[in-house]
């Protein structure tokens, strides 16, 4: 029997040998996760049962198992590269067939699609024109490279101190083209409907102790009919918070040649104004319009969310990584290339998005090293080595005992 117990033992030997090997050569593969080799003894059934005599004969390899513990997290110079930390798979598509994969590194194809390096799709939430996330049965995320429409000023919110010292003045002799006709003046850029960017000033006139009267214009062109305001904002003694302020929004008339809608109506807030004996200061002055803008960029934050950054300083929604979990990932089908594909015993994906539940969080520029620990793995490959021999030693030993028997006289 000695010779099939050592034989058994070559053999678990020279597979934990071959795992070991297949550990090291993947210590450089991104995401790659160690097997290790898992041995039971081997006893004889026996017609009367065991027996504290009976020896067993042998070993075999019972399983060999990927072993899921977290790999470090590098960074990198490719802003698409993802890096998962915790639980989860990302969710590939390959023309419709589903695998999972812990390596996030990741291009853009000719056609907009985020694919890894054997164009297997990242797939996700997908979102609309409006940056709109489609949280249904996750699809192929694809990046909308079109520029971002712009959007027509509608408020302006303007937050400036007004110098109680000035003189007043009179408010039907006001002329924008004679400083002298006003107090002060403000200047902000606002937008029409194609986004094309028009100057819209403010001029306040004060016209009695704590009476300020605001005009303003497009594009030098007036937006009323003068000399009526605009607004007109009145200060109590403590000089904070006019208590009047603008009932309607002020419609401004843009010359324009280029198909832009016209006239646009805006609000215009200065409820936030304050008259002190200080000179004249701009604290705020805002506006929620933009012009068109092309995408320059996009990174992936922490919970899958696509960002893209656009040359007007806007940024929009492109969709959102989902990750995979399962209730036995042992059970997965390794399919090579850093590829599992569910099976019976792995359960069905559980699809969530990160940072939800066991899911871990996503990490943009950087990715998941591989979990390989080289010097355990050397020490190990060491002690199989050992192993082996000892064995072959066993089947060594038996063939001389059995030698000795047969010279026997």
């Amino acid at each position: 029997m000695s010779f099939q117990q050592g034989l058994s033992g070559l053999n678990a030997a020279s597979k934990q040998l071959e795992v070991i090997g297949n550990n090291i050569s993947n210590a450089n593969t991104v995401g790659f996760k160690q097997s290790r080799t898992e041995f039971a003894d081997v006893y004889a059934n026996s017609l009367n049962g065991s027996s504290a005599s009976q020896a067993g004969i042998g070993t075999k390899v019972s399983a060999i198992t990927q072993q899921y513990t977290q790999g470090n997290i590098s960074s990198s110079s490719n802003s698409l590269d993802i890096g998962i930390n915790g639980g989860g798979f990302f969710r590939m598509s390959n023309n419709g067939d589903i695998t999972y994969s812990r390596n996030g590194q990741f291009q853009m194809d000719k056609f907009g699609y985020i694919v890894d390096a054997e164009s297997k799709r990242l797939t996700g939430y997908t979102a609309d024109a409006t940056g709109n996330l489609s949280t249904g049965a996750p699809a192929e995320i694809n990046i909308n490279m079109a520029d971002l429409k712009p959007s027509a000023t509608t408020a302006v919110t303007g937050l400036v101190n007004l110098d109680s010292r000035s003189s007043a003045l009179t408010a039907a002799g006001f002329d924008p083209t004679d400083p002298t006709t006003y107090n002060n003046s403000t200047a902000l850029t606002v937008y029409d409907s194609l986004g094309n960017s028009h100057t819209l000033q403010s001029y306040f006139v004060k016209t009695a102790p704590g009476v300020w009267d605001v005009f303003t214009t497009a594009d030098g062109t007036s937006t009323t009919v003068l000399p009526a305001p605009n607004v007109t904002l009145t200060f109590t003694g403590t000089g904070v918070a006019p208590t009047s302020v603008p009932a309607s929004p002020v419609t401004v008339n843009f010359a324009v040649a280029t198909g832009a809608t016209t006239p646009v109506s805006m609000t215009l807030d200065y409820s936030g104004n304050t008259q002190f004996g200080s000179s004249f200061s701009v604290n705020t002055l805002s506006q929620d319009g933009y012009t068109s803008g092309r995408l320059s960029g996009f990174n992936t934050g922490a919970d899958g969310i696509i960002l893209g950054r656009y040359t007007n300083g806007q940024s929009k929604v492109l969709g959102q990584v989902v990750l995979a979990n399962f209730a036995n990932p042992n059970g997965l089908q390794s399919m090579g290339g850093n590829a599992w594909t569910e099976s019976p015993t792995s359960g069905a994906a559980l699809v969530g998005v990160p940072n939800s539940g066991l899911l871990g969080v996503l990490q943009s520029s950087a990715l998941e090293d591989s979990n390989v620990d080289l010097t355990a793995e050397l020490v190990n490959m060491m002690t199989a080595q050992r192993v082996y021999q000892a064995n072959a030693q066993t089947i060594k030993t038996q063939d001389q005992v059995m030698q000795t028997l047969v010279n026997l006289r």
